[in-house]
């Protein structure tokens, strides 16, 4: 434990960059080599367990990158790599500093909160509050984006734009609503991922098409993030993305409340997202899944955000009984939960992106959400898993839940922090 934990460390250092608008954290400094959205708010909670102010430097750096309407980006891209593809002349954003056009997971206020929590903890608060107080701001200014802009229909969930959005890029959810998208204007590409990483465990061509073409949409829209909402090909309730804005607008309230703000927005926004987030439900099916906004079309598929909902703090006993029963199912079938795709899926595929693998990130945040909702036997089996998979095989982007296999990028940010907050400084109650 303590050799990994020293590794894991090294990783963060290691992948750790001085920008011009701070310091922050690479995912993997050969496949991604620029700042990502909400692998920041994942790296800044390892960072926490050994290095509190490097910790709020990679939330302040990313943050920097905040466009004036309240949007936070995906990608800020603080240095130059002429390799990297799709890179900031392909979004051409027009922006300072330079950055994609998309936005991620709002990670960020529950680890924000969490922060604040272990700076008051070690009696720290005077040390952090000028910089809570301002990350407050520019987290409810992005909140606030996502409740005027992402839930055209008031719904209370996340309409994603982009299928990178959803931080699971080619998950099988998006396929039926790619379908419309047209790539006839795309164009010929060199993709950088394939030439690291073997293209079995990638996106297909296909799919990397329809991702470029949408791209190349929001840029003809000057990135008029209002008009992309109108008019996007490809709209779809990210059920991943709901579930994780829910919780976070939970953690933003309580983050507010104790800073002695007025709160009452964000327990609307609340309000809204537990009055609605059912339209998500698949009774059919018996699970949480996204749904395709233009059609009402349910995606019907089990993926590991279906297990989100005791994360986002959702209390239902027939719902949480049918999805308790998945994850007994799915845990009897593979050595390791959660993959990203029910391996009894015929389109399981145990090391693609997003179709089968296991990602520390989102099994942190349902490992999480089980053992808040008192779950304690699934909550350890999902945190044990975690844990052995790294232990077994390193610090890889993601696992086979099959046969423990590294997918992806090794040496990854992200899967280092999720060992530090789960072994080194574990304040999950896990």
């Amino acid at each position: 434990m303590t050799d990994l934990t020293d590794a894991a460390r090294a990783i963060l250092r290691g992948n750790d960059r001085q920008g011009p608008g701070g310091r922050y954290t690479v995912p993997n400094g050969r496949v991604y080599p620029f700042q990502w959205n909400w692998d920041s708010a994942f790296v800044a909670l390892g960072f926490d367990t050994f290095d509190r102010v490097r910790a709020w430097q990679e939330v302040e750096t990313l943050f920097s990158a905040q466009w004036q309407d309240g949007f936070v980006p995906h990608i800020v891209f603080w240095a130059d790599d002429a390799g990297y593809f799709p890179g900031p002349s392909v979004w051409d954003t027009g922006r300072e500093p330079r950055t994609s056009g998309i936005t991620q997971p709002p990670v960020a206020a529950t680890v924000v909160r969490r922060l604040w929590d272990t700076a008051l903890a070690a009696g720290e608060g005077d040390a952090f509050w000028s910089r809570v107080e301002r990350l407050y701001d520019q987290l409810l200014a992005y909140h606030r984006w996502f409740a005027e802009v992402r839930d055209p229909e008031g719904r209370g969930v996340v309409v994603a734009m982009h299928p990178w959005e959803t931080g699971r890029d080619n998950s099988p959810e998006w396929d039926a609503p790619g379908e419309p998208i047209d790539v006839s204007k795309v164009g010929d590409y060199v993709r950088r991922d394939t030439g690291h990483l073997d293209a079995k465990m990638r996106p297909t061509k296909l799919e990397y098409d329809r991702y470029l073409a949408l791209v190349q949409y929001g840029r003809a829209q000057g990135w008029d993030h209002h008009a992309i909402a109108a008019g996007n090909p490809f709209r779809v309730a990210d059920v991943g993305m709901s579930m994780i804005l829910l919780r976070a607008n939970r953690d933003l309230r309580d983050l507010g409340a104790m800073l002695g703000r007025d709160t009452g927005a964000i327990a609307a926004w609340i309000a809204r997202a537990e009055a609605g987030i059912g339209w998500l439900w698949d009774e059919a099916h018996g699970c949480w899944c996204s749904r395709d906004l233009l059609t009402g079309r349910r995606s019907g598929f089990v993926t590991s955000a279906s297990f989100l909902s005791f994360y986002a703090g959702l209390r239902d006993p027939a719902k949480d009984a049918a999805t308790l029963a998945h994850l007994a199912r799915i845990g009897a079938r593979v050595p390791y939960l959660m993959p990203s795709l029910d391996p009894a899926d015929p389109g399981f595929q145990m090391i693609r992106y997003w179709r089968g693998p296991v990602w520390a990130v989102v099994n942190w945040m349902i490992g999480t959400g089980l053992a808040e909702t008192g779950h304690a036997e699934p909550a350890a089996r999902v945190k044990r898993d975690t844990l052995d998979l790294i232990a077994r095989n390193g610090f890889y982007e993601a696992f086979s839940p099959v046969d423990g296999t590294g997918s992806g990028g090794d040496d990854f940010s992200w899967t280092a922090a999720i060992w530090l907050a789960w072994v080194a400084g574990d304040r999950s109650a896990v």
